[in-house]
């Protein structure tokens, strides 16, 4: 049996079966529905239900959403199914609406040591083939077993001739293991995208907020280096929250980018400073230099990627100084079943 969910927003309708989800139907009948890892854990497919109920599969949490989004009726609408007629409201995504996943071939050009547990990976196309993508967007490796490890995009669109991604290692992870363990240039691998929904929204002219945390800076990286290619006006405030100074892999680019652009700032923030570093600059979390820089975040547009308590925190956070939720874009890199982020 299937029943028809209505987007209120747009006027939108499609059918889905009861065993379906919502975001499932919606792209099946070309209904270009926001969505990220599509498992339940980036947050990028909620929706709020405003008439009908929706049910979840046996055992799963929406644990991404807040209590007060599930008491304003918000849903995963990638795990969502509808238990009788829907009607939604979500806005529908059209920048990204032009740029279809494929799945490529790649070639290993080379693994760089950054840190003892940080890598960037370049991977290189077959020259026929190319891989279109926004800045801020990620990839999928899949694995032989099919199952598939999500890492973003470090790489501006503009400079896709070899593809950069920037590798945390997770100890006993199904992929990091081997990049860290025994991969070696040349190599082939097998990847699919462009996916996700956080990316530089250019229609804007707000001031720019971009928070980043550990691995966080690489999707944050490739919205910079996009918008100094624009040669973009608007101004970017980039804060890079790690533990220790040596975390701050590619803090000389960063520094550089301040140098060379007037409207670009750049402050990194260490957690766990090392009194061997003897560190001058900011300290705590990252989201809380933020707050104790900008009194009202009304008028910016905020870029966050890195860790879900960093997200969390900061979602709050930002509320609070006034932030409108639609000004706000995240990444959430969660480790989980088939959407692994790091």
């Amino acid at each position: 049996m299937s029943h028809r969910i209505t987007n209120q927003t747009t006027g939108h309708s499609f059918e889905a079966a009861e065993e379906e989800s919502i975001l499932d139907a919606a792209l099946n009948q070309g209904q270009n529905l926001p969505y990220g890892c599509r498992n339940g854990f980036c947050g990028d497919c909620k929706g709020r239900v405003v008439a009908g109920e929706v049910r979840y599969p046996a055992g799963f949490e929406p644990q991404t959403l807040r209590p007060e989004e599930r008491r304003a009726g918000y849903a995963l609408l990638c795990k969502a199914m509808p238990a009788g007629d829907v009607t939604l409201e979500v806005k529908e995504v059209s920048q990204g609406e032009e740029l279809p996943m494929v799945e490529l071939d790649a070639t290993v050009e080379r693994v760089e040591q950054l840190t003892a547990d940080v890598v960037r990976l370049f991977l290189r196309l077959p020259e026929a083939e190319t891989l279109r993508f926004l800045a801020g967007q990620y990839i999928n490796f899949i694995l032989n077993d099919g199952r598939r490890r999500a890492f973003s995009l470090a790489n501006a669109p503009h400079n896709e001739g070899a593809i950069e991604l920037h590798l945390r290692h997770v100890a006993g992870g199904a992929f990091t293991e081997h990049v860290f363990g025994d991969m070696q240039a040349g190599e082939k691998l097998r990847i699919e995208g462009p996916v996700g929904q956080f990316y530089l929204r250019e229609g804007s002219d707000r001031k720019v907020i971009l928070v980043a945390g550990g691995t966080g800076f690489a999707p944050v990286k490739a919205i910079v280096e996009h918008a100094l290619e624009e040669k973009s006006n608007r101004p970017m405030h980039l804060y890079w929250g790690v533990r220790e100074q040596k975390d701050l892999y590619l803090d000389a680019l960063a520094r550089d980018w301040a140098a060379r652009h007037p409207s670009f700032s750049y402050t990194p923030v260490l957690s766990e400073p090392q009194a061997a570093d003897a560190w001058q600059g900011r300290t705590g979390f990252v989201h809380n230099a933020v707050v104790e820089d900008y009194a009202d975040l009304s008028g910016f547009d905020v870029y966050m990627a890195g860790p879900p308590v960093m997200i969390d925190a900061a979602r709050a956070a930002f509320s609070a100084q006034g932030l409108p939720q639609e000004q706000l874009y995240y990444d959430s890199f969660e480790i989980a079943g088939a959407s692994e982020k790091q």
